[in-house]
């Protein structure tokens, strides 16, 4: 592809997204920025770059009762190839069952979609903040459009108390440290979840894609916040279950989560993070930490097959080990600012199984990401990322169009993507963003389709938020 069809491309993505970035005030650096109504919120435009769990800091006098409107877009332009030496292997129908329509034969399940370049269908998000009393607040997110649901979705709705509602001084004192969640929301287990692309935000992500092995969900429960002195502590009860559930109780317990650590501003050019994650849950009806993300993966139809689909195959690219029953994960997070210079890493091991296993298997995970960023405002920024899943996936059944159902097992399996790319805030509402991306498979059984799968080539994505 040539310069002059790349600019072409950038300029119909930015025509896409910024009649949507109007602002109302201007910020020290000269650029429109929005004022905030509500406290202790993250702002969903760049100043929420780098802050994970929200500081006890109010960032707005409290002035009774406030209604605050907020929405996230972004549409992509991607350009991927994809390669795999699977066998052939062929599938019989599916029959329908109750909340399962089937699915028709297929002569090669192992035969990879054709795909070319191409505009992915844009992605939308809403925000609702509501502004109850002095420190507590409502939120609600909705996904508007998503790869996975076309169809307006609602993400997340939970009340957080930063300030005690009971007039006693005890409390008080106990609330000027510590923040309460209670609700379905976003899980705060690991510290990636708070940079990744979360469908139509995308501006606290430098790159384009997530993670192959992404651990992000919502559940219902409560959880508590302590930050003093540049010292953190997070737990968490929730149903470890992505949505609400009464039946199948016998097959259903609580999911458990803490997290330790330390973040501080060391100097004015210095700032250090460094957290440790733990979750347990010792059995759900269908455990979705590695599975719970409904908007989808940004790499569409990579190492699928021809009778894939955009919203039924909306994981492409990425590793589900399929802990849906027993799961128990540890994550570990390292984080140092250096005036305009980040390195943030993740090393994390999950341990589970599914309903039908008797043994639970593991996998593993390593990321390293720098950015550099640089001009005033931090306008423009370069980025790279490696990112390796290695592990035991276990093992699944197919059965041919003709002849006996076949076990294909991945026991020993490595999977590895590399991400380079930058962006440009153009205001700090409206962002340009692009990447190189390559993904390698090995170790796959022969009969998977992912057995000696590549993938590489370019995304780049234009998106507002406020």
């Amino acid at each position: 592809m040539n310069r002059t069809r790349l600019l072409w491309i950038a300029a119909g993505l930015l025509s896409a997204v910024t009649p949507m970035g109007a602002q109302s005030v201007t910020d020290s650096v000269g650029t429109a920025q929005r004022t905030l109504d509500i406290q202790y919120v993250r702002p969903q435009d760049q100043r929420g770059i780098n802050m994970f769990e929200t500081p006890k800091v109010a960032g707005v006098a409290y002035d009774g009762f406030r209604i605050q409107w907020g929405a996230a877009f972004a549409q992509q332009f991607q350009g991927l190839t994809h390669e795999n030496t699977a066998q052939p292997l062929s599938q019989a129908a599916g029959n329908p069952s109750p909340g399962n329509a089937g699915a028709a034969s297929v002569a090669n399940r192992n035969q990879l979609q054709s795909m070319g370049n191409g505009f992915n269908n844009a992605v939308a998000n809403a925000y609702l903040h509501a502004q109850l009393a002095k420190g507590i607040r409502i939120q609600l997110t909705s996904y508007l459009s998503a790869r996975h649901h076309n169809e307006t979705w609602v993400k997340d709705g939970f009340i957080q108390i930063d300030a005690s509602p009971i007039d006693v001084p005890i409390l008080h004192d106990i609330m000027k440290f510590t923040t309460v969640k209670i609700g379905h929301f976003e899980v705060n287990y690991g510290d990636f979840h708070f940079k990744r692309s979360d469908n139509g935000q995308v501006l606290y992500n430098p790159l384009v894609g997530n993670l192959i092995l992404d651990a992000f969900t919502t559940e219902v429960g409560a959880e508590a916040i302590v930050q003093k002195s540049g010292f953190l502590g997070v737990l968490a009860l929730t149903n470890g279950e992505v949505r609400g559930q009464t039946l199948r109780a016998s097959d259903r317990s609580p999911a458990f989560m803490g997290k330790v650590g330390f973040d501080k501003q060391l100097t004015p050019d210095v700032r250090a993070r460094l957290t440790a994650s733990f979750r347990n849950q010792g059995s759900a009806a269908n455990g979705t930490l590695y599975s719970g993300d409904r908007a989808g993966s940004r790499y569409y139809y990579v190492m699928e097959n021809v009778a894939s689909t955009e919203a039924a195959n909306f994981t492409s690219g990425m590793i589900n080990p399929g802990f849906t029953d027993k799961n128990n994960a540890v994550m570990v997070n390292p984080f140092i600012k250096v005036r305009g210079v980040e390195l943030f890493g993740l090393w994390e091991r999950g341990k589970g199984r599914s309903a039908s296993e008797t043994d639970t298997r593991e996998v593993r995970q390593l990321m390293g990401e720098a950015t550099v960023r640089f001009l005033k405002g931090d306008k423009l920024y370069l980025s790279a990322r490696y990112n390796t899943v290695t592990g035991n996936l276990g093992s699944y059944r197919v059965t041919p169009i003709t002849g006996a159902a076949v076990t294909v097992s991945n026991p020993d399996v490595d999977v590895t993507r590399l991400n380079a790319g930058g962006g440009w805030f153009i205001l700090p509402t409206l962002l340009l963003k692009g990447e190189l991306v390559t993904q390698e498979y090995k170790g796959f059984n022969a009969l998977d389709i992912r057995n000696g799968g590549k993938w590489r080539g370019f995304v780049i994505e234009a998106a507002t938020s406020f």
